[in-house]
């Protein structure tokens, strides 16, 4: 699938589900509207450092699912650091 894009719907509803997603793993619950930044948020953080050490996950909404769950997980894992 060369040129796969989602649209800002879906980017908001996977993000969410992301954030929410790693949330629950990290023992960290937000709003609704916090899981959707973080998860989004998370998605590009994710991004940017797979490209940076050559992964490329590449799929549908799947794909990026899992980038947004890793970046959220790192952005939450790196609030809970600061907080202590």
């Amino acid at each position: 699938m060369a040129g796969f894009e989602i649209g800002w719907f879906l980017t908001i509803i996977v993000g969410g589900f992301a954030g929410w997603m790693a949330g629950k793993f990290l023992d960290m619950r937000y709003g609704i509207f916090m899981n959707i930044i973080i998860g989004v948020v998370g998605a590009v953080v994710a991004a940017a450092i797979f490209r940076r050490f050559g992964i490329v996950i590449q799929g549908d909404w799947l794909g990026f699912l899992l980038t947004s769950f890793v970046g959220a997980s790192l952005l939450l894992y790196a609030v809970k650091l600061l907080r202590r």
